[in-house]
């Protein structure tokens, strides 16, 4: 399928033209990115090479915030200066698409085709396709999972597939934190972040805008029973504030016992903890509201976008659609860094299924990737940042007892998201 886009790319139409229009590609091809995604896709390279040995890739690894300003900064100039790929996160995107929809080119015209579009999952698409344009393809993906000590809850007679709602979770992070001195079930970062709002928001299939970015969404039923869930954990004592150093660090000195992440926060738990940790943690699924109920939601995740002012867009578009169109592309990821994968059929790869040392031969991405087709879309917009900022300060109020109810505090913050983007607040 990779070597029929690229022909099609190339203007070329038997098979035989195809395999020589992979072999005769060359160029050189920048890339955008930061951190463990920048590590990441410097390690798909040399499997790329293989098949595209004349296409020279260089990752720049400039750091997050570096990344979204200087993305705008080029825009802005028309282009300028802006490399062949960029990495660009989902929630933000559509800032870019908005402001500037001349500034990246539609991967539809490089053979990134309906049937290649149709292997990753709906909620991944959602932002990056707007108005008929593929401005990106999907790269990792946030797959919701607790993270969980495996002693702490055998300590206290718990079960994790018993947990099936928050009350249970509830109830089972009174009896470990009895059992486990010193220990919480939970931490979330209240005082700079939405996260466990937004996810259980997401699991109920609720956001901050409608699914086409037209009315404000955030004070309806899915969104408030998510406020009502993290409050219902808060008052229970089961729940600190943490930022992201403070949970590594308490993950480290084993005075946490629960960590709610995208499918990604496996590499940081795996890579920061102490050797004697190992066989210690495990993975379950996030619980729901309701018995029966939805369990799956995401955070966080990226994709890749080619520069409309790239000299290489062929080339470019030929590691995009190996690094992320493939499951050997992604799995590699998976396994070296522990991107998840946004490509359906990565599931199907063998090392998912593989039980992992570190997890207590526990298959952890079996378990991550099978809640997949099951998340709901959500729409980020070009109004994400501002709307974030608001809903964090009425979770914190409504915490801390400053709205008698969570609708109250849901209904002050559409307001108030009404009043900075103009757009009507959904009956």
């Amino acid at each position: 399928m990779r070597i029929t886009r690229m022909a099609l790319a190339a203007g070329v139409t038997a098979l035989s033209g195809a395999a020589t229009a992979q072999e005769d590609l060359s160029g050189e091809v920048t890339i955008w990115s930061w951190n463990v995604a920048a590590s990441a896709l410097e390690a798909v390279v040399p499997g790329f090479n293989e098949e595209y040995p004349d296409v020279t890739v260089t990752v720049q690894d400039l750091g997050n915030g570096q990344v979204f300003d200087r993305m705008l900064a080029g825009c802005a100039a028309g282009g300028s200066g802006l490399p062949d790929i960029v990495t660009v996160e989902n929630h933000e995107s559509e800032i870019f698409w908005a402001q500037f929809p001349d500034c990246f080119t539609d991967l539809a015209a490089l053979g990134y085709d309906d049937e290649t579009a149709n292997e990753f999952p709906d909620f991944k698409r959602t932002e990056l396709e707007v108005d008929g344009t593929r401005y990106a393809m999907p790269w990792d993906s946030g797959p919701v999972a607790m993270f969980y000590r495996r002693d702490y809850y055998e300590a206290a007679g718990v079960d994790p597939e018993s947990i099936e709602t928050w009350d249970d979770f509830i109830e089972a992070g009174r009896a470990v934190q009895e059992a486990n001195e010193g220990v919480i079930m939970a931490q979330a970062d209240l005082n700079g972040d939405t996260e466990w709002f937004r996810m259980i928001a997401n699991e109920q299939g609720c956001g901050y805008f409608s699914d086409d970015a037209q009315e404000i969404t955030v004070a309806q039923p899915g969104c408030v029973a998510a406020l009502d869930a993290m409050k219902a954990i808060y008052d229970a004592d089961l729940m600190t504030a943490a930022n992201w150093d403070e949970k590594i660090q308490a993950n480290n000195a084993g005075t946490v016992a629960t960590q709610m992440y995208g499918g990604w926060y496996e590499g940081s738990i795996r890579t920061n903890v102490p050797e004697d940790q190992s066989g210690e943690w495990g993975v379950y699924r996030m619980p729901g509201v309701e018995a029966d109920g939805a369990r799956a939601a995401n955070l966080g995740g990226s994709a890749l976008a080619i520069s409309e002012t790239s000299e290489d867009k062929e080339a470019a578009f030929a590691f995009v659609d190996y690094a992320l169109g493939t499951a050997e592309g992604q799995v590699t990821m998976l396994r070296e860094y522990g991107l998840v994968p946004s490509l359906l059929s990565a599931e199907d790869d063998p090392y998912v299924q593989e039980p992992l040392a570190f997890w207590g031969d526990e298959p952890v991405w079996e378990v991550i990737l099978a809640t997949l087709p099951d998340i709901a879309p959500s729409r980020g917009t070009s109004f994400f940042g501002d709307a974030d900022q608001i809903v964090q300060q009425a979770q914190t109020q409504y915490l801390n007892g400053g709205f008698g109810t969570a609708q109250e505090a849901l209904d002050y913050a559409a307001n108030q998201i009404e009043l900075v983007t103009g757009l009507p607040v959904a009956q």
